[in-house]
């Protein structure tokens, strides 16, 4: 079994208050030392840290970096209207720091280029033009899905920023000896049950802190007892599910602001309503008064997605590839992009998820965090496996085969939906991830792995031959 090691490449989120370390910066050094780089857009949820990882990244791999913030400094708008010639850009920029931007050496950011379309566009010409420079923009998901200018296809290359990791949730707490833990394990491990209770003591508090930075900050800088550090974390988590709404009337559009507030709203009323171990598909009805079909809601569901602020996990009624298929557009589950909002917007108390007693709704949580960890570190499309009774959480291709992925939120990993699964479409092995301590039993095609390794497996398809 191959396992994804842990990149503790080091930068500072707040310098001078904590160390905040993103798995990302490793694709930007990479980008820095492609020899035919283009010109980098990273795309993110507003306040997943953009700024912070650019700026950082600047200040560790570069002699100097040159910041600019389209939404704060609207004069700069005026170096891109006349024309676009990257080499006259460069000299208006310098002229407005009153210092000399190195093209060979430096850094140059464009932040929240989504704000100035002609910025966005100039990136086509500085990746023909000016290759040598290091250009990297940060953006909005739904900025830049909604600027009205042509988009640079071809000239850019793109990364998405996600929430926090629970890894590197662990690494901002400087949980070293978790991490070491879990970089060593390989196919003949065994954690100790006094380690795992303590990963699994963590993997509950990141269900409540979540992964945006600002949120794990505020855990993190906390000197005072557990409580009143929860009751802290609520109330930023709150103020950033405002910034949020705030948001969608300010880039809505065409889209009535009010139908893409009460979808958002509606994902976790929903799970908390189903009473059954998995997570149901999104319902219309109810949502919107007098809406009950998916037409009516597609435009705001869609809004909500290019804003990355919803996961949406296909349904797909068999275990052929490709899934896409197989999969109807009116048919998926919707979940949060962030499990901290997802309790926060549930008014689930912090107390109930650490003694883990919230019934059924648990394992929705746990479901959360799949999706929300196979995004962050890599997946693009989510899908889940639903034929008559049975329903297996998520279905990835690997080595062009299905491999079910069962999700359990307790210890019992009794699965009848996998078993279903596999007989009839025979994977070449299964996975069950639950509250269990690691479980590898060697030519077994059932593979068992505790939910807060997620992060750590790689390769799945090199477990088979274990």
């Amino acid at each position: 079994m191959t396992l994804l090691s842990i990149i503790l490449t080091t930068f500072s989120l707040f310098a001078t208050i904590t160390s905040m370390k993103r798995l990302l910066i490793d694709d930007l050094i990479a980008w820095k030392n492609t020899p035919e780089r283009k010109p980098l857009i990273i795309q993110g949820v507003r306040q997943v840290g953009k700024t912070y990882l650019l700026q950082n990244f600047g200040k560790t791999d570069f002699p100097k970096v040159h910041y600019f913030d389209f939404e704060k400094m609207r004069n700069l708008h005026k170096a891109f209207d006349s024309d676009l010639n990257p080499q006259r850009i460069i000299n208006e920029l310098s002229f407005y720091l009153d210092n000399e931007i190195n093209i060979s050496n430096d850094l140059v950011i464009f932040d929240e280029i989504q704000a100035c379309p002609n910025a966005l566009t100039s990136l086509k010409y500085f990746c023909e033009e000016m290759p040598a420079l290091a250009l990297c923009c940060a953006g909005s998901l739904i900025g830049i899905h909604l600027t009205p200018t042509s988009y640079p296809v071809g000239k850019v290359s793109t990364l998405k920023l996600n929430p926090m990791s629970f890894q590197e949730f662990l690494m901002a707490q400087k949980d070293n000896r978790s991490l070491e833990v879990l970089k060593n394990i390989n196919p003949k491990s065994t954690i100790p049950e006094i380690v795992h209770e303590h990963l699994w003591k963590q993997l509950k508090i990141y269900f409540i802190v979540g992964g945006l930075p600002e949120a794990v900050l505020t855990f993190c800088q906390s000197s005072e007892s557990m409580f009143t550090t929860f009751l802290k974390v609520r109330k930023k988590q709150t103020e950033l599910a405002s910034s949020y709404y705030a948001d969608m009337t300010k880039h809505s559009g065409k889209v009535n602001a009010m139908h893409i507030d009460r979808v958002f709203k509606s994902v976790p009323a929903q799970l908390y309503k189903t009473q059954d171990n998995t997570t149901s598909r999104f319902r219309f009805r109810g949502v919107v008064p007098g809406v009950s079909h998916y037409q009516r809601l597609a435009g705001a569901i869609d809004w909500l997605e290019a804003a990355g602020l919803v996961i949406k996990v296909y349904i797909t009624n068999t275990g052929h590839l490709p899934f896409k298929a197989y999969s109807k557009e009116n048919k998926f589950k919707l979940l949060l992009f962030d499990i901290g909002l997802l309790g926060c917007m549930a008014n689930l108390s912090p107390k109930t998820i650490m003694d883990y007693d919230y019934g059924s709704y648990k394992g929705y949580f746990a479901e959360n965090f799949v999706a929300q960890e196979f995004l962050a570190y890599g997946e693009s499309a989510l899908y889940c496996w639903s034929e008559k009774a049975s329903e297996v959480e998520f279905l990835r291709e690997i080595d062009g085969k299905a491999v079910p992925f069962e999700v359990k939120s307790g210890k019992v990993t009794q699965a009848k939906s996998l078993k279903v699964f596999s007989e009839k479409y025979s994977p070449p092995y299964q996975v069950i991830l639950s509250a269990r301590p690691l479980s590898i039993i060697e030519h077994s095609n059932t593979h068992k792995y505790p939910l807060y390794m997620l992060g750590q497996i790689s390769n799945l398809s090199d477990t088979n031959s274990h």
